[in-house]
């Protein structure tokens, strides 16, 4: 069998975690508190906040055990910065045109393009493993094709 394991900076396994405790210590025992006081209101066939209640308690525990999967197979990633290349965990500022952006390369799971970290598995992600300051990368998108310049590994 594959071991399968998620890419996280040491930055996002900590949201991860403090995630799974907020929902652990504080979110579920109130929705627990919740189910049962909706639960004393009687007839449960009518009693839609008693369903509210339920539904929203296997959100967390469906999120809960989410988390906890992903912690378990969780691979912190350590960039021993050096040789300039692009990889997992670095910053690269690239210039598309006269913009110039920043971007940080996570795994999937972390990636969120409007804090500027993109997924290593992502087009633009694939494209810049492996490459280098002055490289350029060429992704085909909706509009056409756009040219990165790498401008600097971090």
């Amino acid at each position: 069998m594959v071991q399968v394991n998620f890419h996280f900076t040491s930055e996002g396994l900590k949201e991860l975690k403090n995630e799974l405790r907020k929902l652990t210590e504080e979110k579920r025992p109130r929705l627990i508190k919740r189910v049962t006081v909706a639960r004393s209101h009687g007839d449960l066939s009518e009693n839609s906040e008693y369903s509210a209640a339920r539904e929203d308690l296997a959100f967390v525990d469906g999120r809960i055990e989410e988390l906890e999967g992903l912690i378990a197979k969780a691979k912190i990633i350590r960039n021993k910065g050096g040789n300039h290349e692009v990889k997992l965990g670095c910053r690269v500022t690239l210039k598309v045109g006269r913009k110039e952006e920043t971007f940080e390369v996570v795994g999937e799971w972390e990636a969120d393009p409007l804090k500027q970290k993109i997924s290593h598995t992502s087009p633009l992600g694939q494209a810049l493993l492996g490459k280098k300051k002055g490289d350029r990368v060429e992704i085909d998108a909706p509009a056409g094709k756009l040219t990165y310049h790498i401008q600097k590994v971090h």
